[in-house]
């Protein structure tokens, strides 16, 4: 997940595109977007994020100095804001954000799992979420 918000930072740093040319629904044009090196290129920068040496603390921090950072620059910048994609398209900025929400919503919980310690055909383990869930009333 992170993967998925550290291009923020890059991109509000860029100067904006004079106006957005797609939408949200738009940037999953089946394209280049989707091709096995684009994916490939996606899953080695997942790959390296995930080799860093952290305990469930350490990664507890990064991710959320990470997801706190972008907030910050998103939240800071002016109504109407472009941003260039990695792909080169240029869209309004909440139209990216949302792109990103559906990022996670889609891959998000595939990954989730992962965290636990657990080694593949080993018995499931309960996963400790970082966000205890709200209880209801």
């Amino acid at each position: 997940m992170c993967v998925v918000i550290d291009w923020h930072p890059a991109m509000l740093d860029a100067p904006s595109p004079p106006e957005a040319e797609i939408s949200a629904v738009a940037y999953y044009r089946p394209d280049d977007r989707l091709s096995s090196q684009t994916k490939g290129k996606r899953i080695a920068l997942a790959q390296d994020r995930a080799a860093r040496p952290a305990d469930g603390g350490a990664f507890a921090e990064d991710f959320g100095a990470t997801w706190r950072r972008a907030y910050r620059l998103c939240r800071d910048q002016p109504g109407g804001r472009t941003v260039r994609t990695r792909h080169g398209d240029a869209m309004l900025l909440p139209e990216f954000v949302l792109s990103r929400v559906v990022e996670v919503a889609v891959h998000g919980p595939s990954a989730w799992p992962t965290h636990s310690g657990a080694k593949p055909g080993s018995p499931r383990r309960p996963v400790t979420p970082l966000c205890p869930a709200r209880p209801t009333t």
